[in-house]
């Protein structure tokens, strides 16, 4: 079967697995938690080549039976298998994601290749997809449920895009690509771990920070002491292009320094770490691999089975939204060179103004100054009486804190989640805080995925980097992490709420652009007038934010959305730029590229840089949204119907809740994705809400 075969060292290594290794066999903790009291970094590359060996037997005996195939003894069987190499490898990616160290990485750079040859081995298997494909030939003959029929169409479809139907020439090159792309995409990930601590700004003076608050005045202060530049200060650079701290800082140099350290990330000035010529290598093999598979581009191959269905199809959908976002941010523009004039500044808009200058036009608009709020948004708080709130009021769930569960970082919390009537959901694990062993970001990750095949509940994590204060310190947080907080458990409650019995189809195994609905949905929690009331107390004096602020800090919140929504969409179509490139016209000048794609689409807009520059794009580069960052904004055309609609039946109700969770939040991939929404909206989702709950415009541009 042209099998990829593992290096003498490696086999060796594998018998060498010692029966006490944790990953042999499934947790003793609840809901089989990871031990992080057991687990040491030599435990998971033995893990890794003997799990890897037992799935390729089984996998063996399933391909090779004399039996006629069946549902049962092919895809139940393949389902049941690399149960082990699975349970290692959900722990090793959530580690290097939130806590990697140089020992990590070094597995995660030799592993790489192999997972992918390894998983090569099996999608082309000629004799496994034979059996595979004979069943889905007669699926309508088999007597199958929805579930399993959906399971059977979902590894067929895994099969035939692995490239199964491919000749062996064409696999060969398959196998080499998916090699080297696992090899890249890896490098690509490390690079920006080592970025985020080579791009922090160090800061000479305390008048270079003017603006900023004491509490992070002392984070910076003890970040360039840990960094040993002990009396200086040092910004930490964020995920994104635009940097948070920039609404603050009164100092127009030291502004204009921490913007440019996060827009040339990764180019490779002054000697830093270059990612340039990794992105043009993914851009020509991706399009090479979707070639191979009969497509004209990577993002042809890479929507077929989203929404979407096509690139046309995404970009229309971000083009129509162009005219209404060019017209507000024009007046947003403008608004912001009229503060600047009033302020007696006459230099021109630049990028590293528009936040400062936003913030000031935002105060002046609301009568809203971002330090009056934050005392209001103390993390605890915000988790408790505002997420886990509202959690409680929409499906009756309750979290409780356990301590007596291993968690890998000591900021890490842990807690069970409950049904009303007291049944067991499963465990959620909060990791908040930014550290340096953690990429940058927000998500939600697994260590268990439910699955009543498996007698499995769910362990799930959410993840952000808010800024860690300065030991003695609150948590006092800005409104975007509060708003992120409530999107992370929203895509959490997805995988606990899970109710199927594959694994396959479990939690948020659907497409790109439908994962993001559930979670997108959760955001407008976030200022629903009842939570807000219940979460935003002063943290000194637990006093509840004032109505007039509240009701301020509310109409606020439409504010900068042309800002916003144009470093989304200038995001979404230089992503889908890239991939709808072919082998031969790969670019060699990636700021170029940038630059054309952006005049391409009307956004060539200095003072307006996309949310994300290509160096540092990890989730195009390094995720798993190649061709697809475009999702978010087309989940949040879902998610803001579905908010208004639940609006019209009484809001905040435990009914509107049983009836998303039970035609969603259950369902992982057991049904379409658009069948799924009808299910619970009774009809196709229109666009209305989303100009609403963005502050556009619809009549623009028509």
């Amino acid at each position: 079967m042209n099998a990829f075969h593992l290096p003498l060292t490696a086999i060796v290594l594998a018998t060498m697995l010692i029966s006490d290794n944790p990953f042999s066999k499934p947790s003793t903790l609840p809901y089989e938690a990871p031990d992080f009291t057991k687990i040491k970094v030599e435990h998971f590359k033995p893990a890794f080549i003997e799990g890897m060996a037992q799935e390729l037997r089984e996998i063996e005996l399933i391909a090779t039976q004399k039996d006629i195939p069946t549902f049962e003894n092919t895809i139940v069987a393949m389902e049941r298998s690399g149960v082990m190499l699975s349970r290692a490898q959900r722990v090793f990616s959530n580690l290097t994601g939130t806590d990697t160290n140089p020992q990590l990485q070094a597995i995660q750079v030799e592993m790489s290749p192999l997972f992918a040859a390894h998983s090569d081995n099996i999608l082309l298997n000629p004799a496994l997809f034979a059996k595979v494909r004979e069943l889905h030939d007669k699926q309508d003959q088999l007597g199958l449920n929805e579930e399993q029929l959906q399971l059977l169409k979902t590894v067929y479809r895994r099969f035939v895009r692995a490239g199964a139907m491919l000749t062996e020439a064409q696999k060969t090159r398959i196998r080499e690509i998916n090699s080297e792309m696992s090899t890249l995409t890896t490098q690509f990930s490390n690079n920006l771990l080592a970025i985020t601590r080579q791009s922090a700004v160090l800061v000479e003076t305390l008048a270079e920070l003017d603006g900023l608050s004491q509490a992070q005045i002392a984070a910076a202060a003890k970040l360039a002491t840990d960094r040993g530049h002990a009396g200086k200060y040092m910004i930490s650079i964020t995920n994104t292009t635009r940097q948070p701290i920039l609404t603050s800082l009164n100092h127009r140099p030291t502004r204009q320094r921490v913007w440019e350290a996060s827009a040339y990330r990764g180019l490779g000035r002054n000697g830093g770490i270059d990612n340039r010529p990794l992105i043009t290598k993914m851009a020509k093999l991706r399009a090479e691999r979707a070639q191979l598979m009969g497509y004209s581009n990577w993002a042809e191959f890479a929507l077929e089975p989203q929404m979407a269905k096509t690139p046309e199809a995404a970009v229309k959908m971000l083009h129509d939204l162009v005219p209404p976002v060019l017209a507000n941010s024009k007046r947003e523009a403008d608004a912001i060179r009229e503060m600047m004039r009033r302020e007696g500044q006459t230099h021109a808009l630049e990028a590293w103004d528009w936040e400062y200058y936003a913030e000031k036009v935002r105060a002046a608009l609301y009568d809203l100054d971002d330090a009056e709020v934050r005392p209001y948004f103390e993390l605890n708080r915000v988790l408790n009486d505002g997420v886990f709130y509202t959690m409680n009021r929409l499906f009756g769930v309750s979290f409780k804190k356990r301590t007596d569960i291993p968690v890998y970082h000591p900021d890490v919390e842990v807690y069970e989640v409950f049904n009303e009537d007291g049944t067991a959901i499963g465990l959620f694990y909060a990791d908040y805080f930014a550290r340096e062993s953690k990429r940058g970001g927000a998500w939600m990750s697994s260590f268990v995925t439910q699955s009543e095949l498996q007698n499995q509940l769910p362990v799930v994590l959410n993840v952000m980097n808010i800024p860690k204060p300065a030991p003695g310190q609150p948590a006092l947080i800005s409104f975007d992490h509060v708003s992120t907080m409530f999107h992370e458990m929203g895509h959490g409650v997805h995988g606990m709420f899970s109710k199927v019995m594959y694994p396959s189809l479990s939690g948020t195994a659907v497409s790109r652009d439908y994962v993001e609905f559930p979670s997108t949905f959760q955001e407008d929690w976030a200022i629903h007038p009842e939570v807000l009331a219940n979460y935003a107390r002063h943290y000194q004096t637990n006093a509840a934010m004032p109505k007039e602020l509240l009701d301020r800090l509310i109409a606020a919140n439409s504010f900068n959305q042309g800002f916003d929504t144009q470093e989304y969409v200038a995001a979404s179509l230089l992503d889908m730029e890239w991939h709808m490139l072919t082998p031969e016209n790969i670019p060699t000048d990636v700021e170029a590229f940038e630059q054309a794609a952006l005049l391409k689409h009307g956004l060539d807009v200095a003072y307006i840089p996309p949310r994300y520059k290509s160096a540092f794009f990890a989730h195009v580069f390094s995720g798993g949204y190649s061709a697809s960052y475009y999702a978010y904004i087309w989940s949040e055309v879902l998610a803001a119907d579905a908010f208004a609609y639940m609006q019209t039946r009484g809001g905040l109700t435990r009914a509107n809740g049983a009836h998303l969770r039970n035609t969603v939040l259950s369902k992982g991939g057991t049904r379409e994705s658009m069948q799924q929404y009808r299910d619970f909206r009774g009809q196709d989702p229109t666009v209305d809400a989303l100009l609403r709950r963005r502050g556009l415009n619809p009549e623009v541009g028509n």
